[in-house]
């Protein structure tokens, strides 16, 4: 993952993310820091919640600019180390005081989703190349109410803004969370939804789909077929039938269906195997391009475990492309300029490069 030099031609939204979170100074970090991978990219958020980040990030006693735009164009034309943010709300709305750092508040988590629900239309509609979202807090979304309240996080929201863009129902509309690093991908079958939930969602179906949205979109990024490595559900990949049927009964059968559409993909191997051979390291390239998980901790644990500041989200399967750093709203640091902006900087490399 590498950085560009050259402005896009169309610009990038970062989404400012729970303003009493970590979302604001880690963008304000990333435009102070890493300008030239910032270039041409704009954050839909709040003024005076920006300019309380960046004045939270000074270095020196030298404060980033920011700057208001009219217009998504006009990121574009924005100058290194200056902060364009486009409001999300105006009037009244507009003048509300920031929210309280690593509070809880109904407003942070309505003013999230918002800035979210405004950055994917206008991907959608094709006025901007990508959007880049800071982390939202789930707890907040649910305060805000209204049709927030039914989100467990981003990924559902852009399903179903996805969904109504296309006029079709949100089950038509199906998305995977892919977590990668420079040493490791991993694409999940089911996300935020309780164990048991997730175990009773290793159906052939979504075993399936799974491959082949994953093969779909990492062909896109690599320029070729990825090989696809895929995770047992049960200890030892059940063992031949010993510790559980589902890789013979669910997931082999998937497996023989994708083959037959083309699809590199491995048979279940053990869950505590797959991913160490999967894992590239320098002059040792993994076996496999990208790791299919059955469910979420079972593929988040060792992507986070190799480094949390690395980490970016990135959904798959949807008309637009969204990253995101691979961490939560951190309220215990927020404010004190300790959050590392490094996997948010990542999140808009990795941006840049599913592009083209």
């Amino acid at each position: 993952m590498t950085s560009s030099n050259h402005k896009p031609l169309r610009p990038m939204a970062i989404t400012m993310g729970d303003a009493a979170g970590i979302g604001p100074e880690i963008i304000a970090k990333a435009f102070q820091d890493s300008p030239q991978d910032c270039l041409g990219c704009f954050v839909v958020g709040d003024v005076p919640t920006l300019r309380r980040a960046a004045a939270v990030v000074a270095q020196g006693g030298i404060c980033l600019p920011v700057l208001e735009l009219s217009a998504a164009q006009d990121a574009l034309h924005v100058p290194p180390r200056c902060l364009p943010v486009l409001p999300v709300y105006s009037g009244e709305q507009a003048a509300v005081p920031p929210v309280a750092f690593g509070q809880l508040s109904a407003h942070a988590g309505q003013m999230a989703g918002d800035c979210v629900a405004w950055a994917a239309r206008a991907a959608l509609r094709g006025e901007v190349s990508a959007l880049v979202t800071a982390p939202l807090n789930k707890a907040a979304l649910s305060m805000a109410g209204g049709w927030l309240a039914s989100f467990p996080g981003h990924t559902e929201m852009l399903q179903a803004l996805a969904a109504e863009h296309a006029h079709t129902p949100v089950a038509q509309m199906p998305v995977r969370m892919m977590l990668a690093n420079d040493e490791l991908r991993v694409v999940l079958v089911s996300i935020h939804v309780a164990l048991r939930e997730a175990l009773a969602a290793v159906t052939f179906e979504n075993v399936l789909q799974t491959l082949l949205i994953t093969h779909r979109s990492l062909s896109a990024v690599l320029g070729r077929s990825p090989t696809i490595g895929v995770a047992g559900l049960n200890p030892h990949a059940g063992e031949g039938g010993l510790f559980g049927r589902e890789e013979i009964d669910v997931i082999l059968p998937a497996v023989h269906a994708a083959r037959a559409q083309g699809v590199q993909v491995s048979e279940p191997i053990a869950p505590d195997t797959v991913f160490m051979r999967a894992r590239s390291q320098p002059g040792r390239p993994g076996e496999f391009d990208v790791v299919v998980a059955m469910y979420h901790d079972q593929g988040l644990i060792p992507v986070k475990y190799l480094g949390v500041d690395k980490g970016v989200n990135v959904t798959l399967g949807l008309a637009l492309v969204r990253t995101s750093p691979d961490h939560g709203t951190a309220f215990d640091i927020a404010g004190t300029a300790q959050a590392d902006a490094a996997s948010l900087v990542q999140a808009i490399r990795m941006a840049r490069q599913l592009c083209g």
